[in-house]
């Protein structure tokens, strides 16, 4: 793997980690139609996962193991970027929970997101590959 290859997916992971974090901390802030924002985010949210995995197996021709690797990565920055925002928030706003547990979550969630998001990518990008062996 080539240097600017290397560069290629991790700013990719970065920018789009980053999006996923900006939702969740943007579509947090009405208090009004929780729900409804929710429900937004986790469209948006989709709709990034699924462009991730068509750059990944179409433009950018990468493997399968390879591809879901790239695509837990970006999951993984935006839920760092999600714990980073909610113990800064401890930080100026306060909260009764203890400080050690959004410590925690700063290396929790990044794993917690980024397991289930591979093994989907993983599973995606096989089919992928087995539908253009198939043409």
């Amino acid at each position: 793997m080539d240097a600017t290859h290397r560069q290629r997916w991790l700013g990719v992971a970065i920018v789009i980690g980053v999006l996923y974090g900006f939702v969740g901390i943007v579509f947090a802030l009405p208090s009004n139609d929780v729900r409804i924002w929710r429900l937004a985010a986790w469209i948006v949210c989709g709709a990034l996962y699924v462009v991730h995995i068509g750059l990944e197996n179409f433009r950018y021709g990468n493997r399968a193991l390879a591809a879901a690797s790239h695509i837990a990565a970006a999951v993984a920055v935006g839920g760092f970027v999600l714990a980073s925002a909610a113990t800064i928030h401890k930080a100026l706003a306060g909260s009764p929970a203890p400080y050690w547990r959004f410590l925690l979550a700063l290396i929790a969630w990044p794993m917690i997101t980024a397991t289930p998001a591979f093994v989907v990518a993983l599973l995606a990008s096989l089919m992928l590959w087995r539908l253009r062996q198939a043409d």
